[in-house]
């Protein structure tokens, strides 16, 4: 799917990038020729160009301006980013047992820090006529789960309501702003949630993946995706070949959203 050197010249960030699909991303990307910055909380172990990594909580405005100031000092600017930070750790139990801490949470995990960094960064991607921004949103904007992520799902239509307004902003101006709503990624994270139910059931790995594609209503392929598939299409996106392509949504689910 990806043209080799592609991106040679090209200047990435990559949020969340060091496990599950951000890491996937970044191996894309550089495989392509890009020069790729990306951020965790904390650092791994192993990293293969640890100059091109910033340990900070993006969560938090001073993780952003961190992260932005790494992207100005180590790349010079920057031509791609994908916001794949993101998530839920809220518990089970619906909307009760979601307190304002939780709401927060969900905001500054999943919508803030694409905010802020966008804030930081846009102004030199307009100045130079040319950029791609790639928000992660994900299938629960709008296939909610009610036991534990309406605050997640929430913060992610929220995410998509934004990139969608910015894309009209500055797609005049030279900058593509494109979201990608993936539906269940069997990452190292979605493998281990599996384990766990499968212990608790008294089951399988496999007869556990039925179960949570179940809970999804089914995915019509028989298997969530892989984080590479995922990646592929943002470097698909993020590349020459897609200059045409901004303000859109690429669902990546195998079906599992049942509506049109």
């Amino acid at each position: 799917m990806t043209a080799d050197g592609e991106l040679n010249g090209r200047r990435a960030l990559v949020t969340g990038g060091t496990k599950g699909v951000g890491e996937a991303v970044v191996t894309a990307l550089r495989d392509a020729g890009a020069s790729v910055l990306t951020t965790a909380r904390s650092r791994p172990e192993r990293l293969t160009q640890p100059d091109f990594f910033i340990a900070a909580d993006v969560s938090t405005p001073e993780g952003c301006e961190a992260v932005a100031r790494a992207v100005r000092e180590r790349l010079g600017g920057v031509d791609i980013i994908v916001h794949v930070v993101g998530g839920s750790s809220a518990p089970a139990g619906g909307y009760a047992v979601l307190t304002d801490t939780e709401w927060d949470k969900a905001l500054s995990q999943n919508l803030l820090p694409a905010v802020r960094l966008d804030r930081a960064l846009l102004p030199a991607m307009v100045d130079q006529g040319s950029g791609v921004i790639i928000h992660i949103t994900s299938i629960q904007r709008i296939l909610p789960l009610p036991e534990a992520t309406i605050a997640y799902a929430a913060a992610k239509a929220a995410l998509a309501n934004y990139s969608k307004g910015l894309s009209k902003e500055v797609s005049p101006r030279g900058v593509r702003v494109v979201r990608v709503s993936p539906g269940w990624v069997e990452t190292e994270a979605a493998v281990g949630l599996v384990s766990e139910i499968a212990q608790k059931n008294g089951t399988d790995y496999e007869g556990a993946k039925k179960v949570l594609m179940a809970s999804l209503g089914g995915i019509p392929i028989g298997r969530p995706a892989k984080p590479k598939e995922v990646a592929d299409l943002i470097t698909f996106l993020v590349s020459p070949r897609a200059g045409s392509i901004t303000g859109t949504e690429y669902v990546i689910d195998g079906g599992t959203v049942p509506t049109v």
